[in-house]
């Protein structure tokens, strides 16, 4: 154990100590005794004590061997406390560092080994001070005196309230999640519910996920909750069971403003692709926060109001939850990350589907006008990507906007609007149920494209500055070039000068000339609603 933990330690040597430290390589870092095994299936047992905000349980872990091993690392916040380790019936010997703790085996486990790991626990796990941007618990009650219970972990980690493998990279094939909580009141978790148990003072609810999903995405939901549910059909002719969770003094405002669902599905599925977890079924339920896109049982939390929190440009009122969080089933959910560092791939195309909602329902002109709005939120003061292996993420808000703003120049830039859309649907498809990185996108994109977007990509996601266009006139000549640092940046500019809009390629390497008059120099405008860049004239 010693040499485990020195390892450990030499891991982040590479990088500046005061950035990172230990619990964040412990998080972040897929060492060795987190990559000799795959995480199969999750069996979570629990009761919720809501009165003493007290947790106690039992998570089976079912993996798969990928090498060989005597220890393993698995997560669970320091807070909370571990009663007892099995494997096949026997206790094991467990160390604690941080928010990480490692089982020793009394054998080494070979290659191809399936196992199951039994952690038991308890605790109070932490409870947020602002979810979901900050993780934990919820505790709040309804209109009636009644608990209202929810929580949010993504970002913190959903090893603050279960004990699993908390690296993004490996995500169960399929999950159950049993809660047990007093009698009165429901659990609802992600999947279908197979079960309900009870017993003289409580019940236990059974759900059942039959899709990977990402860990901070489980999820449990406790309320004296209505129920009422319908059936989306698509153009093919497939069936979706809807579910709706609310809060019953909420029960007709969530009966109107939830018929927002199917027009939303027709437009996705048109651009992504069927909705990626039919057998789960689709779900919102109503939280004592904002929202969250848990998986199959989307957390909704708008106060049934127009736009976000009564907040919208123009006349497109859509709620605003119900859109975003429902883009991410596609975008973080079926096509999800496998390090912090790549958020991206969730927020900036989830950010982006909301544009392909609005051109959907609204048109292309609102759709520009959407972004146009959104664009006021870019602040480019730090890269889009993350530190890998760090448990670090990027730029919170421009992960989202400038992500978003990203996608939509891309598609300008390629000017082929089948091939970007093709291609932005094949990504959601081609990746489906998949953790990947960031390069992996990428590549399929210049693969699709037939084209280098790499120098692209390079410079919105890696560095804080968008792109500068610089341009001068003298001599009835207009010269223009990209100011970028990624190396063989290029990038075509559209312009106006008098009537006629004109499109010409430029790179940040040498001055590309255009004929122009004096009067034309005057009337020159560039379109900046296609494309994400900042102009300097130069003098």
């Amino acid at each position: 154990m010693r040499k485990l933990l020195l390892l450990l330690v030499m891991i982040p040597a590479g990088l500046n100590a005061q950035e990172f430290t230990l619990a964040d390589t412990l998080r972040g870092t897929l060492s060795s005794i987190r990559s000799c095994f795959d995480v199969t299936y999750y069996d979570l047992h629990l009761t919720v004590d809501i009165e003493n905000r007290h947790l106690s349980g039992v998570n089976h872990i079912h993996f798969k061997t990928v090498s060989a091993f005597d220890s393993i690392q698995l997560d669970l916040f320091a807070n909370m406390r571990i009663d007892s380790v099995l494997y096949g019936g026997q206790r094991l010997n467990y160390s604690r560092l941080h928010d990480a703790f490692f089982v020793s085996f009394p054998r080494q486990v070979k290659a191809s080994e399936n196992g199951i790991v039994s952690v038991y626990y308890n605790g109070n796990p932490t409870t947020a001070k602002n979810a979901p941007w900050d993780g934990g618990f919820v505790w709040k009650e309804d209109a009636n005196g009644k608990p209202w219970v929810g929580v949010a972990c993504e970002g913190t980690g959903a090893s603050l309230w279960w004990p699993n493998k908390d690296h993004l990279s490996d995500e169960p094939d399929s999950m159950r999640v049993s809660c047990t909580v007093p009698a009165g009141l429901m659990c609802v978790a992600n999947g279908d519910l197979i079960g309900q148990n009870p017993s003289q003072n409580s019940v236990e609810w059974v759900w059942e996920i039959s899709y990977p999903i990402n860990n901070y995405n489980v999820t449990l939901n406790i309320a004296d909750y209505a129920h009422f549910n319908n059936v989306y059909v698509n153009p093919s002719g497939d069936s979706l069971h809807c579910d709706y969770y609310v809060l019953k003094e909420n029960l007709d405002k969530a009966k109107e403003q939830f018929k927002q669902v199917p027009e939303m599905l027709d437009c996705f599925e048109v651009a992504f692709g069927p909705y990626p977890f039919y057998e789960d079924g689709y779900a919102l339920v109503e939280t004592p926060y904002a929202g969250m896109e848990h998986q199959s049982a989307i957390a909704y939390g708008n106060r049934y109001t127009k736009g976000y929190w009564g907040r919208y440009p123009g006349e497109m009122d859509f709620d605003y939850i119900i859109i975003h969080e429902t883009g991410h089933e596609w975008w973080g959910n079926s096509v999800s990350m496998n390090d912090v560092a790549d958020m991206w791939i969730h927020e900036s195309f989830c950010t982006y589907s909301e544009a392909v909602y609005v051109e959907c329902k609204y048109g292309y002109e609102k759709m520009l006008e959407y972004l146009v709005y959104q664009r006021n939120f870019i602040n480019n003061r730090s890269p889009i990507y993350g530190v890998y292996g760090m448990n670090h993420e990027g730029n919170g808000g421009d992960m989202y906007y400038k992500g978003a703003w990203m996608i939509h120049t891309l598609r300008n830039v390629m000017n082929n609007d089948s091939l970007f859309k093709s291609i932005l649907k094949g990504i959601a498809q081609e990746f489906a149920y998949e953790t990947i990185d960031g390069e992996e996108i990428i590549e399929y994109v210049n693969q699709r494209s037939k084209y280098n977007y790499s120098p692209f990509f390079e410079q919105y996601l890696k560095y804080a500055d968008v792109p500068v266009l610089e341009f001068k006139w003298e001599k009835k000549q207009l010269s223009l070039k990209w100011r970028a640092e990624a190396k063989g940046f290029r990038m075509p500019v559209i312009y106006t000068a008098g009537d006629a809009e004109k499109r010409v390629l430029v790179s940040n390497i040498e001055w590309v000339e255009i004929p122009l008059s004096k009067k034309e120099f005057k009337q020159l405008s560039f379109r900046n609603d296609l494309m994400l860049f900042l102009t300097k004239k130069i003098n």
